[in-house]
């Protein structure tokens, strides 16, 4: 096995391990096997993981091999290194790129988006796109203000307490105190 093809293999490897991997391939190369609608796709991705319980994920000398779904129905999608081009963990975010396997039209697009291709296969990070920052909610203690809620614990027995027992029999009763209710959890945004 040449040191490419075992790079890839052991990269995607480590990243199955870890979780969902997306992997990038010219479906248009020899020996790609996907469905017809695919087959003409320069930059087709797949996502690949032992969380799917496929009954048949090989990787191997020659490629990968796996049942996925398509629209519902189940393919066998076969994929020799030579077509695949790039790799990327949805968990550890990390993305590996062959740009010598990648598709001639994939690197003839405007010198933005091709920055990113002139890459090294080296492991690099690369930042996904963030969903629009949003305040976030919490949670926090609040006193109940509503008399009609059920009393969920028993209350105490009454206790004099010691400033009325100092008191004498000619001084005023003291104000009972209305029991202490436990506050509760309000969600807020």
């Amino acid at each position: 096995m040449d040191k490419k093809v075992s790079d890839k293999k052991e990269r995607l490897l480590a990243a199955l391990d870890q979780g969902m991997v997306m992997i990038h391939l010219d479906a248009r190369r020899p020996g790609v096997l996907v469905p017809a609608s695919l087959r003409g796709e320069a930059h087709l991705r797949l996502n690949l993981s032992y969380r799917f319980e496929p009954p048949d994920l090989t990787v191997g000398e020659w490629g990968v091999r796996s049942t996925l779904s398509f629209s519902g129905s189940r393919f066998t999608v076969a994929v020799p290194w030579s077509a695949l081009f790039a790799i990327a963990s949805h968990v550890t975010k990390e993305f590996w790129m062959y740009p010598e396997e990648m598709p001639p039209e994939l690197l003839q697009q405007p010198p933005v988006a091709s920055a990113s291709v002139s890459r090294p296969p080296q492991p690099a990070p690369v930042p996904m796109p963030v969903a629009a920052e949003r305040p976030r909610a919490f949670l926090r203690e609040v006193q109940s203000e509503r008399s009609d809620e059920p009393e969920t614990q028993p209350r105490p027995a009454e206790v004099p307490s010691p400033a009325a027992a100092e008191s004498g029999p000619g001084s005023p009763p003291e104000e009972p105190q209305p029991p202490r209710r436990g506050g509760h959890l309000r969600l807020v945004k």
